[in-house]
């Protein structure tokens, strides 16, 4: 049976008015900057860019078809790239010239691999002006976006599975390049290093450069970082780039490009070391990798769709093989309508065109239904969990209660407890105005010889989820005072507070629970004699700390987290739902270890950390992107959509005693609570790196089946298509969004039968016979046929599956389609039904 989710409808509204209310707040902004400033623009322009040009100019060679991976690439190709894309720059600014003056504008990005035009400052009348310039097809307002391992090569059984094949982790990888579009990399981190591995040779098929900078000297391009450039002009004209905190170099400021850098293909076994103390040893996920960096997110902003489509076409023009985009725009796109026409959308599909494999986060926005932040069926997307690795510790209080929490810290020293006395108990000296003494941020306020050899009780209040306070003020306020350790008790345990556990040097928790923290509060009060003007005098409470530095696997599968976004995925900015699934797969993506940068303050609490553990869509994507690398080393001749299938066929829906994926949601109490999974949580399911090797059968599908896709896409122009694609629309009435050949079926709004072709193709070397079987959807009857197929290697079998509404339904319902296999491979398709209707009789 299928699994309804109930509320769906009054959850997609409430959604869709946060979006709205969002976007209007960002058309005032920007109606009010634009005031005072030029604003960045994005222009496509008429002719074909070099990923699609046929020759058609006199003197110019074709270059359709000539990736960096390509033979005659490394022979006459290059030099047509080059003449062609000369030609399209003279181009752009001949049309710039003569539309709107020279002079008048500045110029800031060539856009000529993946999509013809150019980024440029301009006045929004000149921008007016320039969209209705004959040779112009969109212009586009430049929007920012937002960035969206010891454990997990084990948890995801690569040693013994993908690394294994690949002749050890030291071979994993070989002669890949993952381009990693984030916030740059910090070159001397270990998990970067070459000197420790064997020779990295050059990579014939990269082409990308290496800048040089006084804070990204010579040599930080090594080998394993074997590229490495940054776009900032847009962030500069938005006047959002600081020159003095941003690095005008790939230097990594935030620590987040590197951390997802050293996810998908750090160097193998690094010992992550934090505070003195080893916390294991990382690995990314395909540690022979090379690193790309493209660094177009920075520190505090972000960062703009003008430069990270910028970085997007120069890595494909370099010639990366995986894209790890761990970002996502603050809002559906309003300009275009469709979100799958947008210029960040049109450059991943010309990727895609290029045979490059592109992985995105889903976003952040959960657990509310249409936050994804990822939308086209060319994308694979993930979703974020949480795996079987916690750090819980410990209080043992006087009265022989004990109370769970975290805290990546050490316990109180011996066998004897120490006296607590509350904070707000010792407030003393003038109190800073910026911080709550509560909070313990600032040791001024507090009275070191009250709290000396005792344990501090602070306050996690909602200053250290949305204001300043920091867990490491608390730790350097608890080594001010002399304290033997802190605690923290929590005002609230809702959805959101974040509990994420921090490396500290002295011996402290957090009560993460509201109900225990008040039971140690009542506990407190009990035992703490006051007078009669309330102030405390004799300190009765008693406690002890645990360590919390040790980490406890429970070895249970995989649960959506919290925070990963949802689908249903949508096709325009009025919400309206898409025949797509979103997300695509999920993996581990909640409390990764990886690799930092001292400078980093991502996170403040690592500040000066050579590692951080964090969460994040943004952790699970490289973990995919690193996969995906594996995979096309040992398979260099599949397509990205066979890529998406092996991860999304072999998926896991299951946990591992059998029973259906959990999705954290929030409960009733407002806490976060795991409850039945959908599709819309965790798409195909959990990442089995193993059985992606070895699919069977794939469900393929190239540039042409994406541009039939978006010509069926309710509200689409064949015209607009062209304009923007230079592609015709070959499509009939009769052709729906659901034929594109995908790993899943999503239907938007079911109003009687709706008949679904797809057509697997066999990957596997010897022949191999399939059985069919349906989980129904509530409320859907599902057929399939041919329900057996004997299939060859390499040959391709149609099936075709009818899907009729028995009952009326405005909610999702979900099912699923199991292949077997006669060799013992196991492929399914998840279906979700978002509306449907028995047909009228």
């Amino acid at each position: 049976m299928g699994v309804r989710r109930q509320g769906g409808l009054d959850a997609r509204v409430a959604a869709m008015d946060r979006w709205r209310r969002a976007q209007v707040l960002l058309v005032v902004f920007f109606v009010v900057a634009s005031v005072v400033r030029a604003e960045v623009y994005m222009v496509l322009m008429d002719g074909e860019p070099v990923v699609s040009y046929r020759g058609t100019l006199p003197g110019l060679s074709a270059t359709r078809g000539l990736s960096p991976r390509s033979a005659t690439f490394q022979t006459s190709g290059l030099q047509a790239v080059r003449a062609y894309s000369t030609h399209l720059v003279s181009q752009q600014d001949k049309l710039l010239e003569s539309s709107i003056g020279k002079g008048a504008y500045n110029k800031l990005y060539s856009y000529n691999y993946l999509v013809n035009g150019f980024a440029a400052e301009m006045s929004p009348e000149q921008a007016d002006i320039l969209s209705r310039t004959p040779g112009v097809k969109r212009v586009e307002r430049s929007r920012r976006v937002k960035s969206c391992t010891t454990h997990s090569p084990d948890y995801l059984g690569l040693a013994s599975g993908l690394w294994a094949q690949a002749g050890g982790p030291e071979n994993a990888g070989e002669g890949i390049v993952i381009g990693i579009v984030d916030t740059g990399i910090n070159p001397e981190h270990p998990s970067f290093a070459a000197s420790s591995t064997k020779p990295y040779g050059p990579v014939s098929t990269y082409l990308g450069n290496c800048e040089v900078h006084s804070s990204f000297p010579q040599g930080s391009c090594n080998g394993k970082i074997i590229g490495a450039q940054h776009f900032a002009a847009a962030a500069k004209s938005e006047g959002a780039f600081n020159t003095t905190i941003d690095y005008d170099s790939p230097l990594d400021g935030d620590g987040h490009g590197s951390h997802t850098a050293s996810i998908a293909a750090g160097n193998h076994n690094v010992p992550v070391i934090v505070g003195g103390v080893n916390y294991g040893n990382a690995s990314g996920m395909a540690p022979r990798a090379r690193i790309g960096v493209y660094k177009a997110l920075y520190r505090l902003f972000g960062g703009f769709n003008a430069d990270v489509v910028a970085a997007i076409d120069k890595a494909v023009q370099d010639g990366v093989d995986v894209l790890n985009l761990s970002l996502g725009p603050n809002s559906p796109p309003a300009e275009t309508t469709i979100t799958f026409l947008s210029i960040f959308d049109l450059a991943c599909l010309a990727a895609i065109k290029s045979g490059v494999v592109v992985i995105q986060a889903a976003g952040n926005g959960g657990p509310y239904p249409q936050t994804t932040l990822s939308f086209s069926p060319w994308i694979t997307t993930v979703a974020a969990g949480v795996d079987d690795r916690s750090y819980p510790n410990w209080l043992n209080l006087g009265n022989n209660l004990r109370l769970m929490g975290k805290g990546l810290a050490p316990a109180t020293p011996g066998d004897f407890m120490n006296k607590m006395v509350l904070a707000a108990d010792a407030v003393t000296g003038p109190i800073n105005p910026i911080y709550d003494p509560s909070d313990c941020q600032d040791s001024t306020s507090l009275d070191k010889a009250m709290i000396a050899g005792n344990i501090l009780i602070c306050t996690y209040s909602f200053n250290f989820i949305y204001g300043g306070s920091t867990i490491k003020r608390v730790e350097e306020t608890t080594k001010n005072l002399s304290a033997a350790g802190f605690v923290m008790v929590v005002q609230s345990d809702t959805a959101g507070s974040r509990f994420n556990p921090i490396p500290i040097t002295v011996p402290g928790i957090i009560i993460t629970s509201q109900n225990e923290s008040q039971i140690l509060l009542d506990y407190y009060n009990k035992t703490t004699l006051r007078n009669v003007k309330g102030q405390a005098e004799t300190f009765g409470a008693e406690a002890k700390i645990g360590n919390g530095q040790t980490a406890v696997y429970s070895g249970t599968s995989q649960v959506v987290a919290l925070f990963s976004s949802r689908g249903p995925d949508i096709r325009d900015f009025s919400f309206n739902n898409a025949d797509v699934l979103k997300p695509n797969i999920m993996a581990p993506g909640s409390l990764i270890w990886g690799a930092w940068t001292p400078v980093g303050i991502d996170e403040p609490n690592f500040l000066g950390k050579d590692f951080a553990m964090i969460s994040g869509t943004s952790m699970a994507t490289p973990h995919i992107a690193g996969i995906a690398a594996l995979l096309l080393e040992r398979n260099p001749q599949w397509s990205p959509a066979v890529i998406n299938s092996a991860l999304s066929t072999t998926a896991s829906v299951f946990d591992k005693d059998g029973n259906p994926l959990q999705a954290e949601h929030i409960s009733f109490g407002g806490a976060a609570a795991p409850g039945p999974g959908t599709p819309f949580d965790y798409g195909s399911g959990a990442v089995n790196a193993t059985a992606a090797l070895d699919p069977g059968i794939v469900f393929d599908a190239g540039y042409d089946e994406y541009i039939k896709f978006i010509c069926t896409v309710p509200g689409v122009e064949e015209a607009a298509v062209f304009n923007l694609t230079g592609s015709r629309c070959n499509v009939s009435s009769a052709d729906l969004p659901t034929d594109l050949n995908t790993p899943s079926i999503t239907i938007a709004s079911l109003n009687g039968t709706r008949v679904v072709p797809r057509t697997v193709t066999s990957v596997s070397n010897q022949t191999e016979t399939w059985s069919i079987k349906v989980s129904q959807p509530e409320g859907v009857s599902v057929a399939v046929a041919p329900q057996n197929f004997t299939i060859a290697p390499s040959a391709t079998q149609k099936l075709v599956v009818a899907l009729t509404p028995t009952v009326d339904s405005p909610v999702f319902t979900f099912g699923e389609i199991f292949l077997t296999g006669s060799l013992g491979h196991t492929a399914h398709i998840p279906i979700s039904i978002i509306q449907s209707q028995v047909a009228a009789r």
